[in-house]
This record gives structure tokens, C-alpha cells and sequence, in this order.
């Protein structure tokens, strides 16, 4: 008798234990902050969902503030004054307005090493009153004949590029980390180089020797270099001007410029530059205003055929794509400002640099998504792609 009922309980036991084995796998777990979700069939199916820091940060931020995230302005175009040189209450209430991503600054801007040390100091300051962002403070400074700093304030001089094309790649890496270190004790963090064009049309003007070589392979070799250069000096690096200016005849700060080269001779040509800095590790992309005839009516900078087939797609490039100036003849001319930062952002920018008016390229954008032409889960990604990038050299958190 005690036999059949030890038989029995150990049947119970085993039915019961059976039981919950098949039935676990299928219960959905709701935890909450780190473990979202628990579901499915398999052990390996089980989903678990954290929440990351810039996660939270996209969640508590207003549309109006993701929108402005993605815009880069000088100063003038920030406060509407002519107050070019100093950071005072109007940068101040401006960034409170219209908390930008960054600010670009010209030969204008800058008048001494100290003048320019206190601007961007006030402005950071003025930041982390307002407890926005930190913002990247930008400038063009490739060396060469175009250096707002060395001409300005008298940090290192060099040569165009191009006459260092046969010196190789630590000549390109030690210039551009001298670069680096000049300009960031000055409080700058973004540096809109190296030219990753080739002067490969020896009638073009707007790049000429600003290139790194006219030959495709070397500028890729150098360019590469000069990334690393730039990261190590400590400041982010700008590849441009995507696909390749270098070969154009016109300018495109005043004019349409155009690419007649197929898409098969860009790859084996103008984006061995682009690739090798991306495997360098540039963070930064700038679009060219280059008409691409065989992909596009549109320019680069515009068109999504030229940012997501070719620069995301085809080089696997996952940092920030930002725009040539939007202020430049090329663009400003054919479109409103804010339908171009619309087109913009369409095209699969993440950034905007220098719409001419900063209020109607926020309202255009704004319009566009409650119109439903923008979503605002596409921000968000252009969004979460800078935080990213800002997470690495600076405090967001």
C-alpha cells in the first residue's frame, strides 16, 4: 500500500514538473528599466531589451530640441546680429531658443588666441547652464590656403597639402595631429578635414592643392593618415567632399557642378579615399553639392541615391553624413531654405550645416513631420548617430 502511493506522488511530481517545463518558454516577462521583454519558444529566442543612456536622453527630448540636435551655424546666423566675436547674453538666449548641435566659426570670428579661447569657453559655459547638449565647435581648418587659425591667430602655418604628397604617410599624420592639437587648445573639437578629393582634373580650382595628391591611391594612403592624425590630436575629423570634387570644372559655392564619370570609375577611383578614412575612422562625412549624372538630376548632398546606395551602402559608412554648407550657390540657388533642409534630411543627412536662416529650416523640418513627409522616428536616427559620436569626446550624461 505505501508502495502505490510513494508510485503516485512520484507520478504527481513528474506530471507537474513536465507541465512547467512546456509551459514556461511561452510566458512574456515584463521587467521593468533593464529587462524589458522575455518571450519565446527557445532559450536562444529570449529577447532582452535594455535602455541605454542616449536612449533616454532621445525620450526626454522635444522635437523642437532633436531638430535643432541636427543643425550646425556660425554665430551671426545663431543670434541674427552682426556681434561676430564675442559670447555674450545673445549666444546665450539664442542657444536657449535654438539649442544647436554646434557652431562653425570663420576668419570673422576670430581675432586673438585669448578672444577665441573666451568665446567658446563662454558658450560651453552657457551650455551647461542651460542644461543642453554640448555642442561641437567647428572649424575649417585644412591647412594651406584654407586655415582660418594659422591665418588668423597665428597657430602652426603649413603648405597646401598637395606639396606634401611625396613626403608619405607620417609627414600626412603629423601635420594633421599638429592641426589637432592647435586648434583644440583653442577650444575647438570639430575640424571640417581632410579633403579626401583627388585633383585628378588639373582645371579645377575650388579644390586644386587642397587635395592630398592627384593620385587616387596615394590620397587614399594619406588621407588614411591624416584621420588618425586628427583623432589623435584630439578633435573630430571631417572626410570631404563626398563623392569626389576633385574632378569637377566648376565651384560650387556659386554654381551646379557635375560628376560625367560612372559609377563603376567613382569605386575604382574617387572612393578609395572615402573608404580607407572610413576604415581610419572619420566620424564625419561631408556632402558635396556634386551632381553624380549617371545616379542623380539631384546634387550629393541631396539625394538619397547618392547617400545611402553609395556612402552607406556601398562603404558601409554608419557615422554622420552632414551637408556642404546649404548657404552655397549650388543649392541656395534652386530652393527656399526650408525646403531645402526638408530635402535635406530626405537625402538621409544628419546634420545641417548652415542653412542661411535657422528658424525656417526648424519650422520646415517641423512642417515636414506633421505633414507626415518626415517621420520623426528618421530623426531620431540622425539623432542617436550624433549623441554617439558626441559620447566620445564629450559629456552628454
Amino acid at each position: 500500500m505505501i508502495k502505490k502511493i510513494i508510485i503516485i506522488l512520484l507520478t504527481i511530481i513528474i506530471c507537474i514538473g513536465v507541465f512547467y517545463h512546456l509551459n514556461i518558454r511561452n510566458i512574456d516577462v515584463e521587467i521593468t528599466n533593464e529587462v524589458l521583454s522575455v518571450s519565446g519558444d527557445n532559450e536562444s529566442d529570449y529577447v532582452y531589451e535594455t535602455k541605454d543612456e542616449i536612449s533616454k536622453i532621445i525620450e526626454n527630448m522635444t522635437l523642437h530640441e532633436k531638430i535643432c540636435q541636427m543643425i550646425i551655424v556660425a554665430p551671426e546666423i545663431l543670434t541674427n546680429t552682426q556681434d561676430s566675436s564675442t559670447s555674450g547674453d545673445s549666444i546665450k538666449n539664442a542657444l536657449n531658443e535654438y539649442p544647436v548641435s554646434g557652431l562653425i566659426y570663420f576668419a570673422n570670428n576670430l581675432e586673438s588666441q585669448d578672444q577665441t579661447k573666451q568665446m567658446i569657453n563662454a558658450t560651453k559655459q552657457y551650455a551647461k547652464d542651460l542644461s543642453i547638449l554640448p555642442l561641437f565647435y567647428s572649424v575649417d581648418e585644412e591647412g594651406g590656403i584654407v586655415a582660418r587659425c594659422a591665418s588668423k591667430l597665428g597657430t602652426t602655418k603649413f603648405a597646401p597639402m598637395y606639396n606634401y604628397r611625396n613626403e608619405g604617410i607620417e609627414t600626412a599624420y603629423n601635420n594633421a595631429k599638429t592641426i589637432a592639437e592647435d586648434i583644440s587648445k583653442l577650444g575647438f573639437n570639430l575640424d571640417f578635414a581632410p579633403v579626401a578629393d583627388t585633383w585628378s582634373n588639373k582645371e579645377n580650382t575650388v579644390i586644386g592643392a587642397r587635395a592630398y595628391s592627384d593620385e587616387f591611391s596615394q590620397t587614399a594612403e594619406l588621407v588614411a593618415s591624416a584621420v588618425k592624425g586628427f583623432n589623435d590630436g584630439g578633435v573630430y575629423c571631417t572626410l570631404k567632399h563626398f563623392p569626389g570634387h576633385g574632378e569637377t570644372s566648376g565651384d560650387s559655392h556659386h554654381e551646379n557642378v557635375y560628376i560625367d564619370k560612372t559609377v563603376d570609375e567613382l569605386s575604382a577611383n574617387e572612393y578609395l579615399a572615402f573608404q580607407s578614412g572610413i576604415t581610419a575612422g572619420a566620424d564625419f562625412i561631408m556632402m558635396g553639392h556634386i551632381i553624380v549624372k549617371e545616379l542623380d538630376s539631384l546634387p550629393a548632398s541631396l539625394s538619397y541615391k547618392v547617400i545611402n546606395d553609395e556612402l552607406k551602402e556601398k562603404l558601409g559608412y554608419e557615422g554622420i553624413v552632414i551637408t556642404d554648407s546649404l548657404a552655397m550657390g549650388a543649392v541656395s540657388k534652386s530652393y527656399d531654405v526650408d525646403e531645402l533642409a526638408v530635402m535635406a534630411v530626405k537625402a538621409g543627412n544628419d546634420i545641417l550645416l548652415m542653412p542661411s536662416d535657422l528658424e525656417l529650416a526648424v519650422n520646415g523640418i517641423k512642417k515636414a513631420i506633421e505633414e507626415g513627409e518626415i517621420t520623426e522616428e528618421r530623426i531620431n536616427e540622425s539623432v542617436r548617430k550624433i549623441l554617439e559620436v558626441k559620447e566620445k569626446r564629450l559629456t552628454i550624461y
